[in-house]
């Protein structure tokens, strides 16, 4: 869904540049200092409700960039992504020539993603990323082995054709994970989907994200973790309250999930983006709502195989009050029958059999 939105400044509303705000930002000012967290009838702050993390900040800080961005930089970005959205709206010439010829038929207009429309701000500070841990705003070397493996993944992957059967897809295009990792852990927003709803029990969290009606299931107690050679999908997500901060712990993540946003069209097995997890990967997340409007994402990924020291950030979730709508993925799966069988085809054109 589409629906523009304010980015509200986090922790009680600290604003850029608060000694010229206006009386009635003042206000507002004043109004975010009496507001207090909501609680559940358990006693435990509410964070229910449907919440977004769609912004135009990039995961990773680009070169030459600060950890924050000017008022002019900021306009900037986000009339950048008005313009691309509206350029798109733009009536095609019924006389135009027809396209080049290619193997990539493309995919969604652009009426149908929605990557985000504002920068984060957090703590008052528009954010160059979302990644700030390290404090260069980048993901951090591989370690040596890491490397390793990845290329020996790569390697793996190069022996087969992209659609040699069904587990060479990627596993969004399987329809087993979203694209990139929305779920978690950690929650990073992509193109679109990037709607989640948060229910609270006395002793659960439920979090759906809205991209294959994928839902997490954190439970808030310390009995046994799941045992080592059990990893489903998204992990096993155990939480506890601190203070008024929720705090998630994630271990026996599956070894194919992704850590960081991967293209619903690479090869499986051949992962170019490289972000192939370890089985000691450890994913801390915390929710804090800040306001009535923003709860606040911070998240940890620890993986000592992969990477050579931990890497994280933060993200300003922002309340979604529009309706989230069914994401039918394969629809029966004729999708993944159709790609299959078009790829035999081929082969049998190539063998001079068609």
């Amino acid at each position: 869904m589409r629906t523009p939105h304010a980015v509200a400044v986090l922790v009680l509303g600290c604003a850029i540049g608060l000694a010229g705000l206006p009386s009635s930002a003042a206000a507002q000012e004043a109004d975010a200092a009496d507001w207090t967290v909501p609680r559940t009838e358990y006693g435990h702050p509410d964070i229910q409700g449907r919440w977004s993390n769609g912004f135009v900040t990039p995961l990773q800080r680009p070169a030459g960039r600060g950890p924050t961005l000017t008022q002019e930089e900021v306009a900037q970005a986000e009339q950048r992504a008005s313009n691309f959205l509206e350029n798109s709206f733009e009536p095609l010439d019924p006389n135009r020539a027809a396209p080049e010829a290619t193997n990539n038929p493309g995919a969604y207009d652009l009426f149908y993603v929605e990557p985000g429309d504002r920068v984060a701000i957090v703590n008052g500070e528009p954010r160059s990323s979302l990644v700030t841990r390290p404090a260069n705003g980048r993901l951090p070397e591989l370690t040596e082995t890491g490397k390793r493996l990845r290329a020996e993944q790569a390697a793996f992957g190069r022996q087969f054709g992209e659609h040699d059967h069904p587990e060479l897809l990627p596993l969004p295009e399987r329809c087993l994970v979203p694209v990139g990792p929305r779920t978690g852990p950690p929650m990073i927003g992509a193109a679109y989907n990037n709607n989640y709803y948060i229910v609270q029990t006395a002793d659960h969290v439920a979090i759906m994200t809205e991209q294959y009606r994928s839902a997490r299931i954190v439970r808030l107690d310390d009995g046994p973790r799941l045992p080592d050679h059990i990893r489903p999908w998204h992990g096993d997500s155990r939480g506890r309250w601190e203070g008024d901060t929720l705090v998630v712990e994630t271990t026996n993540i599956h070894p194919q999930q992704h850590d960081v946003q991967q293209s619903m069209f690479a090869h499986e097995l051949d992962r170019r983006p490289g972000n192939q997890v370890s089985e000691q990967i450890t994913v801390t997340e915390r929710f804090t709502r800040v306001d009535e409007n923003t709860l606040l994402y911070d998240f940890t990924v620890d993986d000592p195989v992969i990477y050579t020291e931990p890497w994280g950030g933060e993200i300003p979730m922002w309340r979604q009050d529009e309706q989230m709508y069914e994401y039918a993925c394969h629809e029966a799966n004729y999708g993944m029958f159709n790609i299959l069988r078009g790829a035999r085809y081929q082969e049998r054109q190539a063998a001079g059999l068609e």
